[in-house]
């Protein structure tokens, strides 16, 4: 089980999401749908609600754990992003990776989205910076996934710009947004990458 947190910076605050959160996730994901081409994001109450009441199971199952994301310039909510995939290993007896408290071993960063408003703002290098330096510096993981469509640039982009690797693509691994059956493209950030692509994420907010 991961325990809640709110992660907090200079432009944004990720607080654990809950249903309270879902008209103001309703609102973020009003303006052009053509920002979230290729990205899940419920278009109605109704549908925001079951996406909250089912990212809420998987936090109760210890596999999830998903924040609001919130511009705490204008403190209303303008997107989502989650930890998912949390992996725990087996460390043999005595290993140093046997640290005591469960903590997990490799995350996933994903269901990232924001309201057009709040895209190109610095508000999701920030929030990736918070997530990350949580994964690395407070779970101690030894690797952070990230994966998109193959298709969506922007989304590849980003994740790039963030100073993730490519690990490489995986054909026909799931049901794409738009129906079709999607390749994946899967991102990692190594405990040893960490330093310096928090450097780099430093720079980026200057």
């Amino acid at each position: 089980m991961l325990d809640p947190v709110t992660l907090q910076g200079r432009h944004v605050r990720l607080e654990p999401l809950s249903l309270d959160h879902v008209p103001g996730l309703v609102q973020a994901a009003s303006g052009s749908r053509e920002t979230f081409t290729l990205t899940t994001v419920p278009d109605d109450t109704a549908a925001m609600r079951l996406y909250v009441e089912t990212a809420l199971a998987g936090k109760d199952s210890g596999t999830i754990l998903p924040f609001a994301t919130i511009d705490r310039k204008a403190e209303h909510v303008v997107g989502s992003t989650r930890f998912l995939n949390v992996q725990f290993w087996d460390w043999p007896a005595g290993n140093p990776r046997q640290r005591g408290k469960r903590l997990p071993d490799v995350v996933e960063i994903g269901a990232t989205w924001l309201g057009p408003d709040a895209q190109r703002t610095g508000i999701n290098t920030e929030a990736k910076l918070l997530m990350l330096t949580h994964a690395f510096e407070t779970w101690l993981v030894h690797r952070v996934r990230l994966q998109t469509d193959a298709r969506n640039e922007r989304s590849r982009n980003a994740i790039e710009r963030l100073g993730a690797q490519l690990d490489g693509v995986v054909r026909g691994d799931r049901v794409a947004t738009d129906g079709t059956i999607r390749d994946s493209a899967v991102f990692s950030i190594l405990d040893a990458e960490w330093p310096a692509v928090k450097q780099q994420l430093a720079a980026l907010l200057r």
